[in-house]
């Protein structure tokens, strides 16, 4: 295929919450460019974005897709990222390898909270942004009002860069602010200018004040220019749109309809223009290298149906060629991709983003570079915690033994999944971010790996402990059989501890009533027994002493004495009066602050204890509270506090202490096992 030289590149990220329409952006695009020949629709299933069977099946985007066109010159690769929350990690992972991005939102003040999270990542690392408010048909609040709200979401200023003709759905065109030249929107061509409406004169006036005083706040001659009168000239205004957003100092704003092509030429003609150069990103990232070494990074990781891996790369330095050896793996081949198809290349220089081929051992996020010294040279962005988990297990028990291999394919293509063998429960649990992620997860494991899965809520991993003492406890373990019997004598002393002392086994024989060689064996039965104790769970904070017993010369042993010490265990404990105990948590859930009595009620609901709640750091309006809740209480937690919070409430957790389960709680985790009366299995089973 040949290759096309282009004078330029920029690599542009689509951005914005979930149904504000970017896929749909990104077809337009790719249509008014003549990237594509027909425009493909989300709902017939049809787009170059959305291309995997559970994008498509769910109409939504799951995952970042690269598209490649041209315009004015310059190859332009989008990057079409995912919108709901469960898939940010995708998002910000493919952030932070682009010059530009575009954030596509639905105008409506109602639904500017969503865009949040979203501001706060592209301003922390200082990646330039332009607003398309799109789906401009729909606007139920006068133009002033939707910019108002987005502003109160965004740390950095908005500067209008058009104004709309006509209101609500009877949207017809723009005025652009810069030239103060008026154009009507035409289905399948491009807007023609026309005169200004009068009736609109004083709207754009005072837009276009707005966006010039906004520019010079940075510009300190056309501060003058204002101060004096003077109208500036375009190339001038221009030229500040360009250095302001580049530096992310300001966030143009453009209005428009992706479905219908409106608009979408003036965000092209504003990318070419104002978007900046890779050199420039490459500056403003602070990556200034002595030599021209290759220099790349991982932005994502695709498996592919045909089983081949391919690295989603941003050329940060130099020239990529086939074949070349980065971080010691050799590239099996260089590609530009539209959608799911593969165009390939001999080379890739730098600014462009590419795939390569067979990087076996490279991760999403990763410094690629020939040289060792450069390979932790670029940050990568933090993963998130995970805030969902089910207990996943294959549905044909044969195929256990693939498991672990093709979870570790899913967690290379998609490093916001973590799988863990529980050691208490023994379940194998996947954690990710949200119910719809774990979803899609498991269909890639039934689709990409042949493994369908059966799931659960995993089970929490409940302990029991002792409320009383109970001393002399005596165990006896005799049998006799043909040749040598076996016999084992013991009595235990078994004490609580304070919470978090674990356990604790002491001896204090006197005489050798139980030879030496026989006491490992005591502690071992003992273990064993508090593994799963009269309750059915571990049991933890005990003492327990052994402190008398008896042997014979010939029938003793080891095992004999284990066995003694098991059998005295299962009688004491029982005399103990055993209590349930249950992981508590210590949650920090960040919030806007509107919401934040809402979380209140929602943690006491579920019998948990707030702490305290203060300003999140460097988060304008969001608060972070601090609160303990119980393990069991949090399975479906970050479902409520998205509903609760338009989306965008998020949690972290680590485990805290144990604390003695409620009465009527305990209860009726007890009937579920099947030990509700307290008793324990009767054969102190190790399991």
């Amino acid at each position: 295929m040949n290759e096309k030289v282009f004078s330029g590149s920029r690599n542009v990220a689509i951005v914005g919450p979930y149904l504000s329409g970017k896929t749909t952006l990104l077809e337009s695009l790719l249509s008014v460019t003549h990237a594509v020949t027909r425009k493909g629709k989300v709902t017939d299933k049809n787009t170059v974005g959305d291309a995997s069977p559970e994008a498509r099946d769910r109409q939504m985007s799951v995952e970042v897709n690269a598209a490649s066109t041209e315009y004015g010159g310059i190859c332009f690769t989008f990057l079409d990222c995912p919108g709901s929350i469960e898939f940010a990690q995708e998002t910000y992972n493919a952030l932070i390898g682009v010059d530009a991005a575009v954030v596509v939102c639905e105008p409506d003040c109602d639904r500017v909270l969503t865009l949040a999270p979203l501001f706060q990542f592209l301003d922390d690392w200082e990646i330039p942004h332009l607003v398309f408010i799109n789906k401009m048909d729909r606007a139920h609040q006068p133009f002033g009002e939707i910019l108002q709200a987005l502003k109160s979401v965004s740390s950095r200023p908005l500067v209008p860069h058009q104004y709309p003709i006509g209101q609500g759905e009877t949207l017809t065109g723009f005025i652009d602010l810069v030239s103060e030249q008026a154009y009507q929107y035409h289905p399948g061509a491009p807007a023609d200018p026309i005169p200004l409406p009068e009736a609109l004169k004083e709207q754009e006036q005072a837009a276009r004040a707005e966006m010039l005083e906004t520019l010079a706040d940075h510009d300190d001659h056309l501060l003058e220019e204002l101060l004096e009168e003077i109208n500036p000239p375009q190339e001038e205004i221009l030229q500040d749109l360009k250095l302001e957003l580049g530096a992310d100092l300001i966030v143009p704003v453009l209005i428009g309809m992706a479905e219908q092509d409106f608009g979408v030429r003036p965000l092209l003609e504003a990318l070419l223009r104002e978007a900046p150069e890779p050199a420039t990103t490459l500056q403003n990232r602070g990556i200034v290298l002595e030599t021209a070494t290759p220099l790349a990074q991982v932005l994502k990781t695709y498996c592919t149906p045909q089983g081949g891996k391919l690295s989603l790369v941003r050329v940060w330095q130099g020239t990529l060629t086939d074949g070349a050896v980065l971080n010691g793996v050799r590239t099996g081949g260089i590609y530009r991709l539209m959608g799911q198809q593969q165009q390939s290349l001999n080379s890739a220089s730098a600014g462009s983003i590419v795939a390569l081929a067979r990087m076996e051992g490279v991760r999403t996020g990763d410094t690629l570079s020939g040289d060792p010294q450069l390979i932790d040279l670029l940050p990568k962005c933090d993963r998130l915690e995970p805030v969902y988990a089910l207990a996943i297990m294959p549905e044909k028990r044969s195929d256990e033994v693939k498991l672990s291999s093709a979870l570790t394919k899913l967690l290379e293509e998609d490093p916001a999944l973590v799988w863990e063998q529980h050691g208490d429960t023994h379940e194998v649990i996947l954690w990710g971010q949200g119910d719809i992620h774990l979803k899609v997860s498991l269909d890639r494991l039934s689709r990409k790996y042949g493994l369908p899965m059966v799931t659960h809520v995993p089970q929490v991993p409940y302990k029991e402990t002792i409320r009383k003492a109970a001393n002399s406890i005596h165990g006896r373990y005799k049998r006799q059989t043909g040749g040598h019997g076996q016999f084992g004598d013991v009595y235990l002393d078994i004490q609580p501890l304070s919470r978090g002392e674990g356990f604790n086994f002491s001896e204090k024989i006197v005489g050798g009533v139980v030879p030496r060689q026989y006491i490992p064996g005591v502690e071992m039965g003992v273990r064993e027994y508090l593994n799963h104790g009269p309750l059915g769970f571990p049991v933890v904070d005990v003492a327990v002493t052994l402190t008398n017993g008896s042997y014979h010369n010939v029938d003793s042993s080891e095992q004999a004495f284990r066995q003694a010490a098991r059998l005295a265990m299962q009688e004491g404990l029982q005399q103990c009066n055993p209590s349930l105990l249950e992981p508590i948590l210590a949650v920090t859930i960040s919030v806007p602050g509107n919401y934040t009595a809402n979380v209140l009620r929602l943690i006491n609901g579920r019998r948990g204890q707030v702490l305290g709640y203060e300003a999140k750091p460097n988060w304008h309006g969001w608060d972070e509270v601090q609160a303990n809740l119980p393990q069991a209480e949090m399975q479906d937690l970050i479902v409520e506090l998205r509903s609760l919070t338009l989306g965008v409430g998020s949690f972290r957790w680590q485990f805290d202490h144990l604390q003695e389960v409620p009465d009527k709680v305990a209860e009726r985790v007890l009937a579920k096992t099947g030990n509700s009366n307290g008793n324990s299995n009767g054969n102190g089973n190790h399991h």
